[in-house]
Parts: structure tokens; sequence; C-alpha cells
């Protein structure tokens, strides 16, 4: 290995929160090994959950609590706004795009994901694809500027973004192509409160409709529907979910499909590099060969794969769970979480609910927790068993 080119005995690629719970898993088991973070983010790695949530919701929680305070906590040595172009894994090194050189004797890849985007004026700061801290940002200055902000898409990060707003009094419109909010992951009965919610909040839905692109005019900026109607705004935020960054595996030729592939211990098909969080396929010991793009598996996944690195040889068996909330209802969900899947819904006191989602065969593959807590082990436990008899399913969890 060339010598004269920095070099780093752990080189995590991705700035985010596993980059942090990596960093933290290799000095569980090694506490000088030298950490090198790549980061193309302008922030050094944050709490991304904050972002659409508490920051909107909980006036006591600040934007200076997001930071993960990492290369502090690790001694790592962060460099951000530096994106990694090329990795070179014969010679143990990779390239950014300003033509540096860095080697590595182990390199993590947490590369995360970048956000769908649809036809729109370039760089105009009035339409914002979330996801960054920077998104989070700007978007509270077009908050603050009043006017209407239009929300794109129903999922996760659209549906919690339009209910930040509402709640921060923003007149915000959300366009969605269910024709009730949440149709798509919640059985009927279900996703009619979940939409509920959002009426009761004061959010403006344009359900049964997709955005085809945003046109700008003056201040004025226009979603432009598929039946061809227009929905003016001053801004635009768009929420159409997120793709892996898998480019830089695919070009080193590391095995990739739906994600790159990883083994029980995070590694890749070259045992010096491993992959974690949004990108990792990983064998999960209850769902099968999984891609899990949510916190909790950012965190654990990341935790493990640093102490991997680091030599730790213990099997990654964590099952993660995935979670959102919006005005005041909470929920969370292990596995599949599909309208199409069979749902079979026992409905608790207190407006909480517990949804099953079944295959052909009637058992479970997914299960969702409608203001449930304490109940992911029991959740994880019911797919593990696989029951398929309708009512043992509905004494599972009470």
């Amino acid at each position: 290995m060339t010598e004269d080119i920095p070099t780093f005995d752990y080189l995590i690629v991705g700035g985010g929160m596993v980059a942090d719970a990596a960093a933290r898993g290799i000095r569980e088991r090694d506490t000088t090994g030298t950490i090198g973070i790549l980061s193309a983010d302008s922030d050094p790695p944050y709490t991304r959950p904050a972002l659409s949530k508490k920051l909107w919701t909980d006036p006591d929680f600040t934007e200076e609590q997001v930071p993960l305070n990492t290369a502090a906590d690790t001694g790592a040595d962060l460099c951000l706004n530096t994106l990694v172009t090329r990795i070179d894994r014969f010679g143990r090194t990779v390239q950014t795009s300003d033509g540096e050189t860095v080697g590595y004797r182990r390199l993590l890849l947490a590369t995360g994901s970048t956000p769908r985007t649809i036809p729109a004026p370039e760089q105009d700061d009035r339409i914002v694809a979330f996801r960054s801290a920077q998104d989070y940002r700007r978007l509270r200055e077009l908050a603050a500027g009043g006017g209407r902000i239009i929300v794109v898409g129903g999922g996760y990060i659209g549906t919690e973004i339009a209910a930040a707003l509402a709640h921060n009094g923003v007149d915000t419109e959300l366009v969605f192509p269910d024709e009730t909010l949440g149709a798509a992951q919640f059985p009927p009965a279900l996703a009619e409160r979940h939409q509920a919610l959002f009426v009761e909040g004061g959010v403006r839905l344009v359900p049964g409709r997709r955005v085809e692109e945003i046109r700008a005019e003056g201040n004025t900026l226009h979603a432009v529907l598929d039946d061809g109607r227009v929905r003016a705004g001053e801004a635009v935020v768009i929420g159409l979910g997120a793709d892996p960054v898998v480019g830089l595996a695919a070009e080193a030729e590391l095995a990739v499909d739906d994600g790159v592939l990883v083994d029980d211990h995070l590694a890749t098909s070259d045992d010096a590099i491993w992959a974690a969080g949004d990108i990792a396929a990983y064998p999960d010991p209850i769902l099968g060969r999984s891609r899990v793009e949510h916190v909790d598996n950012a965190t654990e996944m990341g935790e493990a794969a640093g102490r991997a690195m680091a030599g730790e040889e213990v099997t990654y068996r964590h099952t993660p769970y995935f979670y959102s909330q919006v005005f005041g209802t909470r929920w969370e969900a292990i596995g599949t979480v599909d309208a199409s899947c069979d749902p079979l819904t026992v409905d608790l006191d207190d407006g909480r609910a517990v949804v099953y989602y079944r295959d052909e065969a009637g058992a479970p593959i997914g299960v969702l927790l409608w203001n449930v807590s304490d109940a992911r082990d029991l959740a994880r436990a019911v797919l593990v068993d696989r029951e398929e008899n309708e009512q043992a399913l509905r004494n599972r969890i009470r």
C-alpha cells in the first residue's frame, strides 16, 4: 500500500447514523485504531428522525441536540462535503471527487439513500426533496415565510412533513396517490382513522393523484397533477421515498442485488469491506434476506458492523422495527406492512390496534402496532411462530 497517502485502520464511507454507530462499535473493541469518516453531507452525523418529527413538535428539543458528537466521542477523523467516487479493492484505497486518495485496512460502506425526485426547475430552493439537516433548515425558512406549502407523497416522509407543517400553523396541502391516505399500508378502517388525523389537523388532502412535474411562475410554484389539474403554492416538499446508493459498490464489483449483499457478519463479497444501513441486503433471522431503511436498522446494524470490523465474530441477528408518529399517534411495525397481504385487525381498548399481515397460507409476515407500546418482542415472536390460527393470533398481543 502506498505510504504517502492517509490510511485508516477503519474507513467509513457515509456520514449518517450508521457511521456514528459503527465508530462507536469499533471503539467498544478497539480503543486505539484510527477511524476515518468520509461524508458527502455538510453536517456531522445527526439523529435523522428528528428532522421530520421531534424538531417540529417538541419546543424543548432544539437543533443543537441533533448532532451525535461522533468525532468528539470516538476520535474519528471526520471529513464533510467529501464524495467518494471510486473504490480500488486491490490497492485498498478510495478516491474522492476532488481527486484525493485515502487508504484503508477495513472499509465500511454506509452510503445510505438518495431521495426520489420529479421533474422540476433546477436549483430552485423553494423545492425541497426532503432528506438532510440542510433540507430541514431550508424548510423551516420556507415555513416561516407564510403561504401554502404543497407536500408530494403519502409515505413516511410525506405524511410526517405534512403533519409537522400543519402542527406549526402552516397552510399545508398533501398530494398522494391512494384514495385514502395510508391505504397501501393499512386495512381500510385503520386507513380511515389515519386520514382523519390529517383532516382534523388541518391538512388539505388531494387524494388519488400524482404530481407529474413542478413549474415555476414568478413567486408561485405549480404542481401539475396526472389529471392535468394544477395546485399552486409558495413551496413544494417532495417526499416520495428514497433509493439506496449502491453505485459505488456495484462499480467495485461487489455483489449487489436490491442492495449490497452481506453475510450474517455484515461482510460483503470482499472480506475487507462491510456494508450497513439502507444499502445492506442482509440475512435477517426472521424475515429472510431483507433491506431496511429505518433508524433502528441503522443504529443496530451500524454498531454491529463496527464491532465485526474490529474482530468480533458474533452473528448479527437483530430484526429491526420501523415507526412513524403524526398528530400524537404512533405506530410501529416489523416485517411486511402491505394492505394487500390479508390483514387481520385486532382492535384493543383506548383506540389501540394490532394488525397481522399474512401470506397465502395464513401465516403472519408482518405485525403493525397502532398506539401499542412495549410489544416489539411479542411481534417478533409472532413472526417466528408463524401462527396460522386466526383466533390464536387475536390473543397473541393484548
